[in-house]
């Protein structure tokens, strides 16, 4: 093994973990979002849920996920430490990273698919129903989606998503589609929260309560998203590569910028005020519409990109809300709607994708992670419940989930 060769496999390993411990740190960014856009008596649950679906996340795929996904099923990489300390040894063409750096960046993703449904079930979901919920979409629904995407299995040995011009560079579509499918499911058959929507079918704005909390964990995710984009370069230790890199964060930024300014104008326009929380899902919406691919555009097609997002956000939550379909956070519209817009940007840039390839990859995801996830949601309902009673919602979940409030000497008198 070169000098050469042992230098850039360093390098391109320091790389990709680095890159997942960005995203890593986007689970803080989705912590301090939802818990900013909750009510604060909902405060400490959000911020419950954020912190123990991680840790079942990088569990359960570490225990199944990750075999399923990319092992075909092979579960012996659990109990071979060389499988994942010595990928680079006695092998012709080696890997040009340390394969446990493959399984980190993976997992974080998995926890990132799982933030989202958080958000979009709050303030009226059992904490414990959701964390079983967790299990089964970090452990199975999601690694199987995976393994027919970026994983290249046939999908239930039927058709191969590659063969129809399929691309989703860093999971517009198997990450954050995936994620808001789960979450749609989940909010379908919990229902809306109480006094979200009147008799008469009007919608009443439930306001969050910390929007200074909210507008850190959308700059924390929008710093965590280089990690999320560049780190699929999977390399940066080459000319070649490094460029790609750079591109790649260039074009996040510019899309996430030009998705929060549509955002802004467009509620500017709609609601006659420049709505802070429209302007943050705005951002996000940049981000998820690039994230499909960010390595082809143009700075300008890029921030173009964004703005779609910016814009069909908007009128997402706005339409939802009309079908009465509450999400206290707007998850299902930001990396729903916007996830499935991005996959359909693919085409205009990258030639090697097609329209048809990426409908077909969609409507997979989506088909497959909804009727999943409904089926786990609806067994856990019928089994347990995934509803809190009225009479807790009404106080909020803080005290009858974790026994203790986020903000105790404003919600309740202390002697």
């Amino acid at each position: 093994m070169t000098d050469v060769f042992q230098l850039q496999y360093a390098l391109d390993t320091f790389y990709f973990l680095m890159c997942g411990a960005l995203v890593m740190w986007m689970a803080a960014g989705f912590a301090m979002l939802e818990a900013g856009l909750v009510r604060t008596k909902n405060t400490t649950v959000i911020l419950t849920k954020n912190i123990a679906l991680f840790g079942i996340a990088c569990t359960m795929y570490m225990v199944c996920g990750y075999a399923i996904m990319y092992k075909g099923g092979d579960f012996s990489w659990l109990f071979l430490s060389e499988v994942m300390s010595d990928g680079a040894t006695g092998v012709e063409e080696p890997a040009t990273y340390a394969p446990a750096a493959d399984f980190y960046f993976q997992v974080v993703f998995v926890a990132t698919a799982m933030s989202i449904v958080s958000g979009a079930v709050a303030e009226r979901v059992k904490l414990w129903s959701f964390l079983i919920f967790a299990v089964f979409l970090t452990g199975f629904i999601y690694p199987m989606e995976g393994s027919w995407t970026w994983g290249g299995m046939p999908v239930f040995g039927m058709y191969t998503l590659g063969d129809h011009g399929w691309s989703d560079f860093a999971g517009s579509g198997i990450v954050h589609m995936a994620g808001a499918s789960a979450a749609l499911a989940g909010a379908i058959l919990l229902g809306a929260r109480k006094g979200k929507y009147g008799a008469d079918g009007s919608s009443r704005a439930i306001p969050g309560g910390n929007l200074p909390l909210a507008t850190l964990g959308t700059f924390i995710l929008w710093l965590g998203w280089f990690g999320f984009n560049g780190g699929s370069v999977l390399a940066t230790a080459s000319v070649e590569s490094a460029n790609a890199v750079a591109v790649v964060f260039m074009n996040t930024n510019a899309a996430a910028s030009g998705g929060m300014i549509v955002a802004l104008i467009v509620a500017k326009v709609m609601f006659g005020k420049a709505d802070l929380t429209m302007a943050l899902n705005g951002a996000l919406a940049g981000l998820v519409a690039i994230t499909a691919e960010p390595s082809t555009p143009t700075p300008l097609q890029a921030t173009l990109f964004g703005g779609l997002g910016g814009l069909l956000v908007v009128l997402s939550i706005v339409g939802l809300d009309k079908l009465k379909i509450d999400d206290p956070v707007g998850a299902i519209s930001v990396h729903g709607s916007v996830g499935l817009l991005g996959l359909l940007l693919v085409p205009l840039t990258n030639d090697a994708s097609t329209f048809s390839g990426q409908l077909i990859g969609a409507a997979t995801i989506f088909v497959w992670v909804f009727a999943a996830s409904y089926v786990v949601w609806l067994a856990i309902k019928m089994a347990m419940g995934i509803r809190v009673s009225e009479e807790e919602e009404m106080a909020g979940l803080d005290l009858p989930e974790t026994g203790m409030e986020a903000y105790p000497e404003f919600v309740s008198a202390k002697t």
